[in-house]
């Protein structure tokens, strides 16, 4: 029987360095090869020269095909697995104290616009989620629900006061009984559309998507 082969997206600085990362680790980690970008893991391997270069070979080999040509040219100089790892981290993390104010700037003021689905506004809320824990920066659970609420327009106020009211705290994992909650909500933002159509673009959008938001909640 055939073993299932996976393959990376090539990373080529314009898609999202994170993303690939993970990836790029879950490869190695089915290829049995992640020791390679692991300095603690490399040690437990122990004395075993012969596995330790193979398993070098391997991931450094593994990382270099799974770059695009730009990016390659810039770590090409890297003999082993773990120097490109953190080349690269390095380069594309960008630790800097600018990056991370940048991101957390944009997550606080992150708002959902007309011309942006519910499905968009959260990957993009996720993303620069993403993209702070990358650079060691963790938003709290509670907090990042808190701040995916408000970044909603003021026609998701109801759904707001749903998901909130009788809480003490606030996590992005629920669902439970939010299904039966939003089937409420539907029919009374329903109600609503008919009455003030001014705003139907965007209560049609809470409409249509609650049981989406809920779904990723």
């Amino acid at each position: 029987m055939a073993s299932t082969r996976f393959e990376v997206d090539k990373f080529s600085s314009t898609n999202n360095f994170g993303l690939w990362r993970i990836k790029m680790k879950a490869l190695l980690v089915h290829q049995g090869i992640h020791q390679a970008v692991d300095k603690e893991e490399l040690k437990e391997l122990g004395e075993d020269k012969k596995k330790i270069k193979e398993i070098e070979i391997k991931a450094h080999s593994a990382i270099l095909l799974s770059l695009g040509d730009e990016v390659l040219r810039e770590v090409s100089d890297e003999g082993t697995a773990i120097g490109l790892w953190e080349k690269l981290a390095s380069i594309y993390l960008k630790k800097s104290l600018a990056n991370k104010l940048y991101l957390k700037k944009k997550l606080y003021t992150l708002k959902i616009d007309d011309a942006k689905n519910l499905k968009n506004h959260l990957d993009e809320f996720n993303r620069i989620i993403l993209d702070l824990s990358n650079i060691g920066v963790k938003i709290e659970d509670e907090d990042q629900g808190i701040l995916l609420l408000s970044s909603l327009p003021k026609c998701y106020e109801h759904f707001v006061y749903t998901i909130l009211y009788g809480k003490e705290t606030l996590t992005m994992s629920e669902e439970g009984h939010f299904k039966d909650e939003c089937r409420a909500l539907k029919a009374k933002l329903s109600k609503e559309k008919k009455k003030d159509s001014g705003d139907a673009g965007c209560v049609l959008d809470g409409y249509e998507s609650v049981d989406a938001l809920v779904a990723s909640s």
